[in-house]
């Protein structure tokens, strides 16, 4: 969007005020701010405050006369290159001409004044002087847009060194724990060492799955599944996402949650993200053994969610950018367990999503910080019966084909099948799924869709056409999780999409449901 233009301004000089007024209802225009002045003396007042694109300047004024104030412009470095008309009711024979000239003048204008032929030369100062403003006004948007991008590039490679960092912290451990197991797999830390490595594989994947989420939302590919849910149950279900980190650095968690039931319309799983990483931010930004406060309660009619730490805190000048992609509050090369600058990125769209806004405050560095979460409240819903775990009907063993050409992926997949007490059998392509499929007759068949050849949604089109396999669950299980890949395998007849790696509950939870049916 261009900003406005300033107004343009013309100087009239005369020691008549009749003569002024003349001028200025000739002049008068859009756009066009007139400045007057009596003498040589206010003239000059007026060009020190004023830039100013045309001066139309009285050549017998008593005190300083016209040729003289121009002289005295002509001097100063403001004025020198504003153009001047000299306005004249003498006879402009040739001497008098050149002396205006010299004296710095671009035309001469005698009393009395032809409207049209002023008016003309007036128009050319008058766009002369908006093409200048328009240039300037390019120069200087260019001039920040560079500047931003420049600060964007700088954001990034503080991003990407920080990302290799980070991935490197889990990927250290994770190697560490192979070869310890590959040398001993029968140590007595064996089961430490797997529960380690579990852990570093979920914070790797919750990387990865922040990067993914960002670009989602920037894109508007996150398509947030709203319900009305209690306040409550996203801060519990944050709470226990974010008390390992919490807990390795020795903080002390302090909760103030409302009794009352306070309703949103929301989506579970993101506001429960949102809330964790601001418990996550504020546990990376506050040194070991600090103090971190959550807190729910009820402002008329918006849920409060706030999360206030002792640590490191925030200057005011970087406040305003705090909640920008790949921000950084202290970039210091010992600053430890700081983040990618990408989770409270993610905290602000996700709660403008959710028509809601976040803000922090910090009385300054070393003083903490609080983050402030505001969400509308709806009214609570009426009850309902709601089947609980325990009513539902224990899940039958079931007979699953997975069809994966990554080896280490498939025959992982099969272990953990058979851990949770289902039949498997394992083909790496395309071709070799559909006679598989007709021998083995699985309850559930786990397909790739990146197969080579034929890929997964051939295939499920394929077995789809055979009457065997019309009611049969085909789940996708893929590294391509946008609502448009999703919504691609609904349209080749997947019935379920489940985004690589998959999580042993979510398998486990996921087949639960096939075999009750």
């Amino acid at each position: 969007m261009t900003p406005a233009l300033e107004p343009v301004h013309f100087l009239l000089v005369d020691d008549l005020e009749e003569n002024l007024l003349s001028l200025e209802a000739l002049l008068r225009r859009d756009g066009l701010s007139l400045l007057k002045a009596r003498s040589g003396d206010e003239a000059l007042e007026l060009l020190l405050q004023h830039e100013v694109a045309l001066a139309l300047v009285d050549v017998q004024m008593p005190g300083l006369n016209g040729f003289e104030l121009a002289e005295l412009m002509r001097g100063n470095e403001r004025t020198r290159r504003v153009p001047i008309i000299f306005v004249t009711a003498g006879s402009a024979d040739m001497q008098r001409r050149f002396q205006g000239y010299e004296a710095g003048a671009v035309d001469f204008i005698h009393k009395p004044i032809e409207a049209d032929i002023l008016r003309s030369k007036a128009e050319v100062f008058f766009e002369l002087f908006r093409q200048r403003q328009q240039i300037a006004a390019q120069r200087d948007a260019l001039q920040a847009q560079s500047e931003a991008l420049q600060a964007a590039d700088q954001r990034k490679d503080v991003f990407l060194a920080t990302l290799a960092h980070e991935l490197r912290n889990p990927l250290a451990p994770l190697r560490h724990g192979l070869d310890i197991l590959r040398i001993s797999p029968n140590s007595p830390d064996a089961a430490e060492i797997r529960d380690m490595m579990e852990r570093q594989l979920i914070h790797l994947i919750r990387l990865v799955d922040d990067l993914l989420d960002v670009s989602r939302v920037r894109q508007g590919k996150i398509e947030l599944r709203k319900q009305k849910i209690e306040a409550i149950d996203a801060i519990r279900s944050a709470m226990e996402t974010s008390r390992s980190l919490i807990g390795a650095a020795g903080h002390t968690l302090e909760t103030d949650l409302a009794q009352e039931p306070i309703w949103l319309e929301a989506d579970l799983t993101r506001l429960s993200q949102v809330v964790s990483n601001l418990l996550n931010n504020a546990a990376r930004y506050t040194p070991d053994h600090g103090r971190i406060a959550l807190s729910l309660k009820r402002d008329g009619e918006e849920a409060v969610i706030a999360v206030t730490d002792s640590g490191v805190g925030v200057a005011a000048d970087r406040q305003a950018e705090i909640f920008e992609l790949f921000a950084q509050v202290d970039n210091r090369p010992d600053r430890g367990r700081g983040g990618l600058g990408i989770g409270l990125a993610l905290v602000k769209q996700l709660t403008d999503l959710h028509g809601g806004s976040v803000a922090v405050s910090s009385d300054g560095l070393g003083k903490g910080a609080t983050f402030t979460l505001r969400l509308p409240i709806v009214a609570a819903p009426q009850a309902a019966a709601v089947a609980t775990a325990a009513q539902a009907a224990r899940a039958q063993p079931l007979k699953v084909l997975v069809v994966d050409d990554n080896e280490a992926v498939a025959q992982t997949v099969g272990w953990m099948l058979e851990a949770i007490g289902h039949d498997y059998r394992v083909v790496h392509s395309g071709h070799e799924a559909l006679p598989a499929a007709r021998e083995f007759r699985p309850d559930a068949i786990l397909l790739d869709i990146g197969l080579p050849g034929m890929d997964g949604y051939a295939v499920c089109r394929a077995l789809r056409q055979e009457d065997a396999f019309k009611k049969t669950q085909i789940i996708a299980q893929t590294g391509w999780g946008q609502e448009s890949d999703k919504a691609q395998a609904t349209a080749a007849g997947f019935d379920h999409h489940l985004v690589k790696p998959i999580a042993l509950a979510q398998l486990e939870s996921l087949l639960a449901g096939i075999g009750t049916h």
